[in-house]
């Protein structure tokens, strides 16, 4: 049977039109919708974002000297990757939102670098909170929590995307400036707090980072593990050239003292050999203040606010951390210029004993060549001692101590920090504190208040707010100090006092401290009592856990210019304690 083609295309179908008729409508909305297509492709290209100066010559710029331009393995996230659904719907919508970009366009609202730099702020704003709204969707499109790998992660990274998870916060909240400049500090600190508010409907409480990794993974890992950086030599003397950043290996092959776990000072004559040996390492903080830490310069401030332990995120990357701050690369915590010289951590060996009657601690750790401090008379902050040893336990009934351990006794306001007050505003509470040379250390027990917001130009502290002799002395009955021992290398002094309103150099039982420089190596040696009935000693029984942190003066340096530990849980013969004392033999 033949077809009549013109008698098939006159075929009458719905609503009266001929099959003709609908081919020409299909063929046309075929054209009409590849047209379409192409042109919002054509409008989705890096080519097409950067066609106007005020793109190319801005935040083009930017996003050039940034991984996602260029990186190892070779991945580019492109403009449209991360300011473009690649759903249709929301696709469509983003497109019609950006004619107004078309109007700014023709009015020259950022036709000069000026104009921009004016707007640059509420630009930023109005994307974050887009991502923001959208659970940062197209972030998500190339990272997500349930592909992240947990053992490939730093603890930092590791903690806080588990955080993120379970409580409900999105990429963008932690991740501004990672493609454009960072002007999240414009922000104040309510806007801050509002913008990265977690969202409850997000939270997932019981979520967690994949613990299992694929073959290729795993050889990664391996080959890291057997690449990694080696055990650097330890220093024939204190002059050798580079202070180390990890402990070394061999030293006695090097002519330096003997640093294994069996090494004394010739103090106590313990045998130390026994003693577990946990390496801390020490960082130079800057200007890092409790303050600094709960505020919104601080990238950690909501995961510790909710809980979490500096230890947490830090414990395996204080070396790196200090290197920022003393190079100036941290440009909050350290003038631009950093301190030349001055090295960012100390590798710090600790032991801990007991016996029936007393605590002992070891300390061992590399000296380092003298460097002159810039602007201070001789080089030397504190000519009369090379070295000074401080260490502080605490309970956790004191506020901050679990978490940060003596970090809690840094406030912005001290003497050296950038809030110091004028001398000629201690007067009135010259009456009840020494502050002779400024003010001191204090715990938050101590005031009323204590200021973490810059808002209306408020300096950060509390210095001024000293709660009265009644609360003070309650505090100090119900234990809620910092015991606070501090050893000087130039006049063999031993310091045993605590802080609470200020920081108080006398008054507990006392110590014993035996301490050696020898080969490029300090040792020290430390005997304390267990238990005490004076004030400003906090006792410690053997069943139980305390916080313990510790901070060092090399180089003859002063206030704030040492290295400081973490927070840590000392205990006896307890596998939970991060530094165990077991029984002395």
């Amino acid at each position: 049977m033949s077809v009549n083609i013109k008698e098939l295309l006159g075929m009458k179908l719905i609503w009266g039109a001929s099959v003709g008729a609908a081919l020409v409508f299909i063929f046309i909305g075929i054209l009409f919708w590849g047209g379409f297509n192409w042109a919002m492709e054509m409008t989705n290209t890096e080519e097409f974002c950067i066609g106007c100066h005020e793109m190319e010559d801005n935040v083009y710029e930017e996003y050039k000297s940034t991984v996602h331009y260029s990186n190892r393995s070779g991945v580019r996230a492109t403009c449209p990757d991360c300011h473009v659904p690649k759903e249709w719907t929301y696709k469509i919508i983003r497109k019609i939102k950006a004619s107004n970009e078309l109007w700014h366009k023709m009015l020259g609202t950022i036709d000069t670098r000026e104009k921009f730099e004016a707007k640059r702020l509420q630009l930023a704003k109005n994307e974050w909170a887009r991502m923001k709204k959208t659970d940062s969707r197209e972030c998500r499109n190339c990272h997500n929590f349930e592909y992240m790998s947990s053992p490939l992660q730093k603890p930092r990274a590791r903690k806080q995307h588990t955080n993120a998870m379970q409580r409900g916060q999105t990429c963008i909240d932690c991740h501004k400036g990672i493609a454009h400049h960072d002007v999240r500090d414009l922000l104040s600190e309510e806007e801050l707090d509002a913008l990265e508010a977690p969202n409850p409907e997000s939270a997932k409480p019981e979520g967690h980072l994949r613990e299992a990794m694929n073959d290729y993974q795993r050889a990664m890992e391996e080959k890291e593990k057997n690449g990694g950086s080696k055990a650097q030599k330890c220093p024939a003397s204190k002059a050798s050239a580079a202070p180390l950043t990890e402990p070394c290996e061999n030293p006695s092959d090097n002519g330096a003292a003997d640093v294994s776990a069996s090494a004394s000072a010739g103090g106590f004559g313990l045998d130390w050999s026994a003693a577990p040996e946990r390496t801390i390492t020490l960082m130079y903080p800057g200007n890092a203040s409790m303050e600094w830490i709960l505020g919104k310069r601080h990238g950690g401030k909501n995961a510790f606010k909710a809980g979490d332990r500096c230890t947490d995120c830090h414990d395996e990357e204080m070396d790196a951390v200090g290197e920022n701050v003393v190079t100036g690369a941290n440009k909050y915590l350290e003038k631009k210029e950093g301190i030349p010289g001055k090295r960012g951590s100390i590798p710090v060996s600790v032991q801990a004993l007991y016996d029936d009657s007393d605590l002992y601690l070891k300390f061992q750790w590399p000296d380092v060549e003298h460097v002159a401090m810039a602007d201070v008379e001789g080089g030397k902050m504190d000519p009369e001692n090379a070295m000074k040893l401080a260490f502080m336990f605490a309970s956790d009934d004191v506020e901050y101590a679990a978490q940060s351990g003596c970090w809690g006794t840094c406030h912005h306001d001290a003497r050296s920090m950038p809030d110091t007050p004028e001398a000629g505003a201690l007067a009135d509470i010259s009456a009840r504190l020494n502050v002779d040379n400024g003010v001191t250390k204090y715990i938050k027990e101590s005031r009323s208040k204590i200021n973490t917001k810059t808002r209306g130009g408020k300096k950060l502290g509390g210095w001024d707010k000293l709660l009265d002799e009644e609360e003070i002395k309650a505090a100090m009955d119900d234990g809620l100090i910092m015991d606070l021992i501090r050893y000087k290398s130039g006049s063999k002094t031993v310091e045993d006092g605590f802080i609470l309103a200020e920081r108080v150099m006398e008054g507990g039982q006392g110590a014993e401290v035996n301490a050696v420089l020898s080969g490029g190596y300090w040792t020290v040696e430390v005997k304390r009592k267990l238990q005490s009935d004076q004030l400003g000693d906090v006792s410690l029984a053997t069943d139980q856990l305390y916080n313990f942190g510790f901070a060092i003066h090399d180089d003859y340096t002063n206030a704030r210019f040492h290295h400081v530990s973490l927070g840590y849980k000392i205990g006896f013969d307890n596998a939970d304690a991060e530094v165990n004392a077991v029984r002395a033999k």
